[in-house]
């Protein structure tokens, strides 16, 4: 399969249906165009700590695309595990200025694909300039993503809440600030996993999802933890090893009950045929993927393989929540959560009631500004 002539195929086709209903006439303009790029600290409301690592804040790179008077709103959230950095991430996206301000913004599938020759590597810039561009699109035409991509709001999923590794007392804590969350995402990967699962089982019955994001590092302790898990009713775990142990994950695999879903060992659609029979699913993430055109591909990919399908996030603002979830019906589990971890959001209008994601009704992605 040519990944970029399906993901181009898809996209021209949507398009030329927006263009064929009457619409074409009035979005041919191609004004002035402006690309402002800005590093913005997001405080975390707790310390945030998985298996590698703890911060207290993250700076992620936020892109405005302008022209005829319509802003589109883009994200980036550099993340170490990958060697990104918000510094490096400003750079890409300065030395792609020239060629998005002069580009018709309108072929988005083409310009995808030009953004993938500007920024060689798999980097969260192209997901900013993606999903900068995307709301632009949206907002010329004034509709949400989700109609563009021709999905039904009414099937968006139930998002987790993450539960990040802490101390017992704040484990409790965090279980209770998520009381309207159905469902639990719990980070493990370190010597109290076990303290962190029986704290969070004093204070809640909720069905669990596990995250040790590569943290444990023998297919053996892989192997005796995850029954343990199965033991507690957890759902799935996500990367139980690293994820350069494929053979070892396969192995792991054929001895347990619960899904495998990758997630450090997946970033494109490139990465799901070898991760097939050694995973049940993947977490497809925007900052990962390069954006919601790619992320698309991924699930259709995801889905002719068989495999179920989280889409994720990393700690990000609700311009690239609200981007994942526009396209979060398509997945079978979400764990969107980035921007409801953070105190100090700068954007509003990503929605979650009782867990369930709502999808904005406004154009583009349907978030704005905080005033």
């Amino acid at each position: 399969m040519n990944n970029s002539t399906t993901r181009r195929g898809f996209f021209k086709t949507t398009a030329a249906s927006l263009m064929a209903s009457g619409i074409a006439g009035r979005y041919q303009s191609q004004g002035k165009s402006t690309m402002e790029v800005k590093v913005q600290r997001l405080n975390l409301t707790h310390t945030w700590t998985i298996s590698r690592n703890s911060s207290d804040f993250k700076d992620n790179v936020f892109v405005r695309l302008t022209r005829d008077g319509i802003t589109g709103w883009g994200e980036a959230a550099p993340n170490v595990r990958y060697g990104e950095s918000a510094q490096e991430t400003v750079s890409k996206l300065e030395a792609a200025r020239s060629a998005i301000e002069s580009a018709n913004w309108l072929h988005y599938t083409d310009l995808k694909a030009r953004i993938d020759e500007l920024i060689t590597d798999e980097s969260c810039a192209k997901a900013a300039l993606d999903i900068a561009v995307l709301d632009w699109v949206g907002k010329k035409f004034n509709q949400p993503l989700f109609r563009i991509f021709g999905l039904d709001p009414a099937r968006t999923p139930v998002t987790t809440f993450s539960i990040g590794i802490d101390t017992p007392d704040v484990v409790r804590q965090k279980v209770k600030e998520a009381a309207a969350f159905p469902v639990l995402k719990i980070k493990v990967g370190l010597k109290n996993d076990q303290e962190m699962l029986e704290t969070v089982r004093s204070v809640t019955d909720k069905p669990l999802r596990v995250d040790a994001n590569e943290g444990w590092k023998t297919k053996e302790e892989a192997l005796e933890k995850i029954r343990w898990l199965e033991g507690l009713g957890v759902e799935l775990i996500e990367q139980p090893l690293p994820s350069a142990m494929l053979e070892e994950t396969r192995w792991l695999r054929e001895r347990v009950n619960m899904p495998i879903l990758a997630d450090e060992a997946v970033k494109t659609t490139r990465d799901i045929p070898a991760l097939s029979s050694a995973f049940d699913g993947i977490n497809v993430k925007l900052m990962k993927s390069g954006g919601p055109q790619e992320a698309l591909t991924m699930i259709k990919m995801a889905r002719a393989l068989g495999m179920k399908i989280m889409l994720g996030c990393m700690i990000e603002s609700s311009v690239a929540i609200a981007a994942a979830a526009q396209i979060s019906p398509l997945v079978d589990y979400a764990d969107l959560d980035g921007n409801l971890l953070i105190s100090n959001d700068p954007f509003k209008g990503s929605t979650v009631e009782k867990g369930k994601i709502v999808l904005p009704s406004g154009p583009g992605l349907g978030v704005e500004p905080v005033a």
